[in-house]
């Protein structure tokens, strides 16, 4: 048999047989697989250029450049080439050699690259890697460099963990006793990226303070509804150069603002009511905002509005609003100051240090936009520096519109000692209870308004017990009807909400509560009394001045 005619690929025996001298010069008892068959290979190849040397030479360069990237490919991984146990396979490596070396014609070659075997089935084992080699007919067109590619890993096939659902209620309970500084540090991990603080441009900088002590990262957002007070946006800058980040600002839709100013004016809101402009100005923008967070943060506390925030949570599913992922219950809404008070908050801020909107100094505590802003005066509460035209209960503008429940009417008709709260959730005791201010029922607050001759003069307060601006000033009243005790005026208050409401509204002229009205000795129309001021020397001087 000529050595032309010698098979072109040996068995893994013959392999070892041939190759037995050289291992024996560097005492070596087994060749691996992989190493024999790059040897054999190169022994191959050196016979194939002694014969083909002067044929043709850009084949001879060609098979160098193989030999060398393969060789390469060895050093480096030695578990990145392994021979394919098939017998397909070995019959195709073997005719690689014959059919290269038997041809004459350059253009009739037959050119192979390794090529990763593809998996067909199960997970594969990091550390079983496998490619193939594989004849590939090449392309007369084709010019590509001709480099072998290694076999690639394949990660095994995890099986994704759903991550089970939190029950947010249950958490509320468990964070009720928690500081601020806790529950913020908690939304910031469970959410990481995925959460923002909404920054009102007033004491709500506490959150950001707060957020900055936990040493996490954090984002913070901002509505400017483009009628903000100048002392506001000063702050948004102090805020952001002092703590070194940057407030993702939303802003209204232009052609929305466009369209409500052009239709009912810049300040319709004093005529019928402020749900819409915040409507446009406000909610909307947040809902986009909020489309691309999973959870955000707010300085929402028990004892800043009536009847509408005195049982929000720490942490809980917004009931309104929808998050990144769409649906209800896809945003979660957390409120780290909910159970702390205002003046606490205030203590804090002076404490740290921290940027704050002058405005606070200026009287002015709850701060929105403004127009629909302004100070609160002694005896009032914070809330009421806000929406002062409206009623208590609406002073919500939408961006926390699920705290306000349906009015349970059953509870708001005007007897009994219990009152029901705006929200309809639960019940509060009555309020002005002194011997000295008189408990009028429907038929007396009639009777006093008829009388043209009274023997004296009244002082009344319309309220609602739920109502918290009346709560505020339930102090100063009861002070003064101590004070006025013995002096020929009498104290009395008469519960106006619920079924008596139309009625006080009609013939009383109740606007809000709480609405004080004097009745003199010999009139008998009422005198509303005029001043937000609820302190107990302004209201003595509203008497006195007409007694």
């Amino acid at each position: 048999m000529s050595s032309h005619d010698q098979p072109s690929v040996y068995d893994y025996e013959t392999l070892k047989n041939k190759n037995k001298g050289i291992r024996q010069k560097f005492n070596v008892p087994e060749w691996p697989p992989h190493i024999a068959v790059s040897l054999y290979c190169n022994h191959s190849f050196s016979q194939f250029l002694q014969r083909n040397k002067k044929k043709n030479k850009n084949s001879i360069f060609i098979i160098i450049i193989i030999i060398i990237v393969t060789f390469t490919q060895i050093h480096s991984s030695p578990m990145a080439l392994a021979v394919t146990s098939s017998s397909s396979t070995a019959a195709s490596s073997s005719s690689f050699f014959s059919r290269l070396g038997s041809s004459a014609d350059p253009k009739a070659a037959q050119i192979g690259y390794f090529r990763n075997l593809e998996r067909s089935h199960g997970v594969v084992n990091l550390t079983q890697r496998r490619s193939s080699v594989r004849p590939i007919n090449a392309e007369a067109k084709r010019k590509d460099s001709i480099v072998p590619l290694a076999a690639t890993i394949v990660a095994p096939e995890v099986a994704e963990k759903k991550e089970e659902e939190e029950d947010y209620d249950e958490l509320a309970r468990g964070l009720e006793n928690a500081s601020p500084l806790e529950i913020m540090d908690r939304a910031l991990v469970k959410f990481g990226g995925d959460i923002a603080i909404a920054f009102s441009g007033a004491e709500d900088v506490a959150l950001i303070e707060y957020a900055h002590l936990t040493g996490r990262p954090y984002r913070v957002f901002s509505l400017d509804t483009g009628r903000l007070n100048p002392e506001t946006y000063r702050l948004f800058d102090a805020v952001e150069k002092h703590y070194g980040i940057h407030i993702e600002y939303m802003f209204p839709d232009a052609v929305e603002v466009q369209a409500l100013v052009r239709t009912k004016g810049l300040f319709s809101f004093y005529e019928d009511g402020h749900q819409e402009c915040c409507r446009v100005r406000k909610v909307r923008p947040l809902r986009r905002a909020l489309k691309g967070l999973r959870a955000w943060i707010t300085g929402q506390r028990k004892d800043q509005s009536p009847g509408t925030r005195s049982e929000v949570p720490v942490v809980q599913v917004d009931p309104v609003f929808e998050g990144l992922d769409g649906g209800v219950g896809s945003l979660v809404k957390w409120n780290p100051v909910a159970n702390v008070k205002g003046n606490d908050i205030w203590s804090f801020l002076r404490t740290m240090n921290v940027p704050v909107n002058s405005l606070h100094s200026q009287g002015y505590v709850s701060i929105g936009c403004e127009p629909c802003t302004r100070p609160v005066l002694p005896g009032q509460h914070e809330r009421e520096g806000r929406w002062w035209w409206e009623d208590a209960k609406a002073k919500e503008c939408g961006l926390h519109k699920g705290n306000i429940k349906q009015e349970d009417a059953a509870n708001l008709n005007g007897n009994g000692n219990g009152a029901a709260h705006a929200n309809g959730t639960a019940t509060v005791a009555d309020i002005f209870n002194t011997n000295n201010v008189v408990s009028l029922s429907r038929t007396g607050i009639e009777n006093l308004a008829e009388l043209e001759n009274r023997q004296d003069p009244w002082l009344v307060v319309l309220y609602a017990p739920w109502c918290r601006f009346c709560q505020a000033m339930e102090e100063s009243y009861v002070d003064l009807a101590d004070k006025l005790a013995g002096s020929g005026v009498k104290v009395g208050k008469f519960r106006a909400d619920g079924e008596q409401k139309e009625f006080a509204k009609s013939e009383l002229g109740l606007g809000s509560f709480p609405t004080i009205l004097f009745f003199p000795k010999h009139s008998s129309r009422p005198i509303k009394y005029p001043s937000e001021k609820r302190d107990v020397d302004s209201l003595a001087a509203f008497v006195n001045a007409l007694r």
